[in-house]
């Protein structure tokens, strides 16, 4: 005779096997109206299907355009927006200090993990995609003097060489032989070969071959278009790229699920050591003698972090950093030096004051470099027009495009007046931030470099309305977890930009053309293509001495 707990099983599985149906509708509506009223975040505007499921974000991500919808829900609900059922954009530039200021207890979301590298079926957490504070910091105490101001003197040589290069290769393929130019598939190449001579003293072969090295810009560029959607929904990397059996299969070395820009950074960096240090017997880098090196690379000055911190710096954290940069050396700087050209073509006035900003410094002897062209970076710091155009540029077209996200921490904090509950996923978008007509002013679409430079006042105003604007700047992110190569990016951009100027008068293939924006968390452009002509440089007035002589 069966027991009544039996029959009463019995009862439910026959009325679930009947009202299935019924059943399923429930269980989701129930997980819907949760999600809603989560946390009482449902006092927040936004959309209605983003305050029900993150497969909103996921679907807007996707479309590959979603800092337009971020600044129009903005524009439309105010500084406050629920962009999921557990996620809140800030608009609002006191947000900005208590989620990205320092010792406020803010991680990073799994957003970030999402596009942590695999080598061997290992994630290999880095400074960029790492949610551990307490690892980030140390693992930053171990390399962050590589990558101070202080450094960028040790590092311009390996700048000036590839500039030299690019300037080289841009007149053979473009004037020599002319041929359209899609300029930031080219300034990809520039960026990528700058950062393969910093970090290992030896270029890629970007620029030398005009082909893009082992596929590797293409695979990143694939690789971001899956990081986005899939960064809103971070359970689904579970199921692919990061799927536990494809990983347990590649780390018993059935297949292989090392990422190309992992193996590529592997590539770099083995050609750098013997045969021996780099076999499969030893580590992957010495662990008794330091590599012999004619110059203070990157690489060099990782592996002397690892000699001084060995119980921390290992030789996966080692590579890791060579990964890091090998992705430092595409996207971002990529991306900004094709906006400040970009609008600089865009806007002939713009433009015209620039060339004539650089014209008169090099009468006037400012410049060393009359041959080539090229521009020192402490050259490029006495030029205010020139700093104003690249802010402009990191303004309107700021390399990431969705939300910094990242998680209060537990009890709750306030957050410009709003008292957030922990473990919510809160963020500003830097799209969003620079076009805050109250710190910018009303023309925030425009492109207008002057916005940039203080005019007189006796009571101190223009000062304050520069470092406004200074403060509202994200390109770089924020705080403890700025961009620990922020300086290398600037390094490369404030020399070329006036050595290009000054070298070929550039154009549009197409007058009417506009670029098209892909945003893939970082915010590309495609359709930039350009034409060259030689320009002769502008020489010093009669009896004034160039700087490289005095």
């Amino acid at each position: 005779m069966p027991t009544p707990s039996k029959m009463i099983t019995d009862q439910i599985i026959h009325l679930l096997a009947q009202h299935w149906l019924a059943a399923i509708t429930a269980v989701v509506l129930a997980w819907l109206i949760r999600n809603r009223y989560h946390n009482g975040l449902n006092k927040y505007p936004g959309p209605f299907l983003a305050s029900l499921t993150d497969w909103w974000r996921f679907i807007n991500v996707y479309r590959r355009r979603p800092e337009q919808t971020h600044i129009a829900l903005h524009n439309k609900y105010g500084p406050v927006v629920r962009l999921g059922p557990n996620t809140i954009s800030f608009a609002d530039p006191d947000a900005l200090k208590t989620i990205y200021g320092l010792n406020k207890g803010f991680i990073k979301s799994d957003f970030y993990v999402v596009q942590q590298s695999i080598v061997k079926g290992h994630s290999l957490p880095s400074l960029f995609s790492t949610t551990d504070n307490d690892f980030h910091m140390q693992f930053r105490r171990c390399v962050n003097s590589a990558f101070a101001m202080s450094a960028l003197v040790q590092y311009e040589p390996f700048v000036d060489n590839t500039t030299k290069l690019f300037l080289k290769q841009t007149e053979k393929l473009h004037i020599t032989n002319p041929e359209k130019c899609d300029f930031t598939r080219w300034l990809q190449f520039y960026a990528f070969d700058v950062i393969g001579e910093i970090t290992y003293s030896k270029r890629h072969g970007f620029i030398e071959n005009n082909e893009d090295v082992d596929g590797i810009v293409a695979y990143l560029t694939k690789l971001f278009l899956y990081v986005a959607p899939i960064g809103q929904i971070p359970i689904l990397d579970r199921l692919f790229l990061k799927n536990p059996i494809y990983l347990k299969l590649s780390q018993w070395g059935i297949i292989d699920a090392t990422f190309p820009v992992a193996r590529f950074a592997r590539a770099r960096m083995a050609e750098r050591l013997t045969e021996e240090q780099t076999s499969e017997k030893q580590p992957l880098l010495p662990t008794s003698e330091k590599p012999v090196v004619k110059s203070p690379d990157l690489l060099s000055k990782f592996l002397a972090a690892r000699e001084a911190r060995p119980e921390f710096m290992s030789d996966t954290l080692v590579q890791t950093m060579a990964v890091s940069m090998a992705f430092a050396g595409s996207e971002t700087t990529a991306i900004s030096l094709s906006a400040v050209f970009y609008f600089l073509l865009k806007n002939p006035s713009a433009l015209a004051a620039l060339r004539a900003e650089l014209d008169e410094a090099a009468r006037e002897g400012r410049f060393s470099d009359y041959e080539t062209g090229l521009v020192t970076w402490h050259e490029s710091q006495t030029l205010p027009y020139l700093d104003a155009c690249v802010k402009e540029a990191f303004r309107l077209h700021p390399a990431p495009g969705l939300p910094m996200e990242r998680i209060v921490p537990e009890g709750g904090l306030e957050i410009a007046g709003h008292r957030v509950p922990g473990g919510t996923i809160v963020g500003c978008s830097a799209w969003v931030m620079h076009r805050n007509k109250d710190v910018f002013g009303e023309d925030v679409e425009a492109y207008r470099p002057e916005r940039w430079l203080a005019q007189e006042s006796k009571d101190g105003s223009e000062e304050q309305r520069i470092k406004a604007m200074n403060g509202m700047m994200l390109q770089f992110g924020m705080g403890s977890r700025t961009c620990i190569g922020k300086n290398i990016s600037l390094l490369e951009i404030y020399k070329l930009v006036p050595s290009m100027l000054r070298r070929f008068e550039i154009e549009f293939d197409d007058p009417s053309q506009e670029w098209e924006i892909v945003n893939a968390w970082f915010v590309k452009q495609n359709n930039f293509t350009t034409r060259f002509k030689l320009r002769e440089l502008v020489k010093t007035r009669e009896g004034v001495v160039p700087a490289q002589a005095h």
